[in-house]
């Protein structure tokens, strides 16, 4: 049955940023689709968990058939599904490749293309990729070549995206988080990353959150990466 409210779908959902964005969306009153490879079934009747690999491409599909069977529509995206390798360059093996590449590249295109095309048909939408500061400002102590590679052009595409449907009612952004406080960084790692940001600490999950409802509230702004990095991309402090 169709309704009213709106959906948003969340990828990478079980844990950290993903996490805390279900939370934000249901907070502004959004239905939800949350998936990851590993996600435990929602107690919420409003979200709906989905396990899958979003490297594939049956994955995006059932998601977007879940929302509109379940709630009868799709309005955001929120591609926050993310592999991050550091090692210096020379060392990354295929299967690093593939894993990082799979996952921030073609798990993306998969799901994007899937939900562009349920949101041209209604003529409005909004979709956020969640980068890397580090895109634009590398650290010469973490070295992360393959994160620059697919983030990087992930940063391209939302530009490129966000003019190609501009006048179809379908806004494309980006947030480009530094080093935020999530189970990626192992608390014995916290101190030495704190360091690395200008401000002195490591980020929130909920700075990320913010930066994204913000965004999906902002009906002005499409084409836009927001660091949201505690000054990483302005330079290193």
């Amino acid at each position: 049955m169709v309704n009213a409210q709106r959906v948003a779908i969340v990828t990478g959902a079980s844990r950290g940023i993903g996490a805390g964005l279900v939370a934000g969306y249901r907070g502004l009153g959004f239905r939800v689709v949350a998936t990851s490879r590993s996600i435990a079934p929602s107690d919420d009747e409003h979200v709906i968990a989905i396990a899958g690999d979003i490297r594939d491409r049956a994955t995006a599909q059932k998601v977007v058939a879940a929302a509109k069977d379940r709630f009868g529509r799709v309005d955001a995206l929120v591609n926050n599904a993310g592999v991050f390798v550091a090692k210096p360059f020379v060392e990354y093996t295929q299967e690093d490749f593939d894993a990082v590449v799979g996952t921030n590249v073609t798990g993306l295109f998969h799901i994007t293309q899937v939900v562009l095309s349920e949101l041209l048909l209604q003529q409005s939408g909004h979709i956020v990729n969640i980068t890397a500061a580090l895109v634009d400002q590398p650290l010469a102590s973490v070295p992360a070549g393959l994160a620059a590679l697919s983030k990087g052009g992930l940063n391209a595409l939302t530009k490129s995206l966000a003019i190609e449907v501009a006048k179809r009612g379908v806004r494309v952004n980006a947030v480009a988080p530094g080093i935020i406080k999530t189970p990626m960084h192992a608390p014995a790692t916290h101190d030495f990353l704190a360091k690395l940001m200008p401000v002195g600490r490591m980020g929130q999950v909920k700075d990320i959150v913010d930066a994204v409802l913000y965004l999906e509230s902002a009906s002005f702004v499409t084409g836009e990466i927001l660091h949201v990095d505690g000054g990483e991309a302005a330079g290193v402090g």
